[in-house]
């Protein structure tokens, strides 16, 4: 299974790495952006990754093992950013990058009901030690008006009431457990004419990923960790993959904690969201919805 890191020339670009300088790659993966970093930050600048899914920081060791002592790895959320940094102590940070997107290895390997394209029990946890919450107890146990709001809040779901009363009409006769169980009660809840375009249960799997991890509040609350850990100079990248998380990376870029406070502020890098070329869309379809922000502080 070959990773191709979204948007990686532009990541550069904005990142703008030179020798000796300090990043932090929020959502490390399988370490592409990472190694980028590294190609360029060289002999002595390090990356600090980190990664929610513990299987992904063993690819990543595997991947990085030729960097030894520049990289450092840690499973945990990039939602205790500013804890992770103070325990590592991985001070004069130069840039921090923050990938918000899933993985190649989490859709396709896995097997946590991540894709609606493959039979799997849903699960939908980076995070399966610590978290207890899983899509499987959100479809068959959540009421029917809780299901509705997450599907409209976090998937923007045109058709969230008649999927969440069909759930739960169901769930009464047989437990759903598996993702193609949940992908067929979603195509019986849509009008054939919709049928056309984005796969039909694309919108519930993104609210149901949402909701078991949390997402947007990780988002919300790692964006000020990260401008406050930055060195003045320093840059931010983000990645996000649809209108909920971008709308948050946009509105806190517009006012960034030290410039709201009186401190020395920020600029932002990028007018309007930075998306893929052509050529990547064509090689690598996942970055067709992707949009990168960056800005730094001054």
């Amino acid at each position: 299974m070959i990773h191709k890191p979204v948007l990686l020339k532009e990541v550069i670009e904005y990142l703008n790495p030179k020798p000796g300088e300090n990043f932090i790659d929020c959502t490390v993966g399988e370490a592409g952006h990472t190694l980028a970093i590294l190609e360029k930050n060289g002999p002595s600048g390090k990356v600090l990754g980190i990664d929610w899914d513990a299987k992904q920081i063993e690819n990543s060791k595997a991947l990085t093992a030729n960097f030894k002592d520049r990289v450092i790895l840690v499973n945990d959320s990039y939602a205790n950013l500013k804890k992770i940094v103070d325990e590592n102590n991985f001070n004069l940070v130069n840039g921090i990058l923050l990938d918000l997107g899933m993985s190649s290895f989490q859709l396709e390997g896995s097997e946590k009901g991540f894709s609606f394209k493959k039979d799997q029990l849903l699960d939908m946890r980076y995070d399966d030690a610590n978290n207890d919450l899983t899509a499987e107890k959100i479809v068959n146990e959540w009421g029917r008006e809780e299901m509705e709001k997450i599907l409209e809040d976090f998937g923007e779901e045109k058709f969230a009431r008649q999927i969440a009363k069909n759930i739960v009409e169901a769930r009464k006769t047989k437990r759903i457990k598996t993702t193609f169980q949940l992908v067929e009660i979603i195509e019986k809840s849509i009008p054939r004419r919709r049928l056309q375009g984005i796969h039909c249960a694309t919108r519930t799997f993104q609210a149901l990923r949402i909701a078991v991890n949390g997402e947007l509040d990780n988002v919300t609350k790692v964006l000020p960790e990260a401008f406050s850990i930055l060195s003045s100079g320093g840059r931010l990248v983000v990645i996000s993959f649809h209108s909920l998380e971008d709308r948050i990376v946009k509105n806190f870029f517009k006012n960034p904690p030290s410039a709201s406070s009186g401190g020395g502020g920020a600029k932002i890098l990028t007018k309007s969201p930075v998306t893929a070329q052509d050529g990547e869309m064509d090689e690598n379809p996942r970055s067709r919805s992707a949009k990168l922000r960056a800005i730094i502080k001054l």
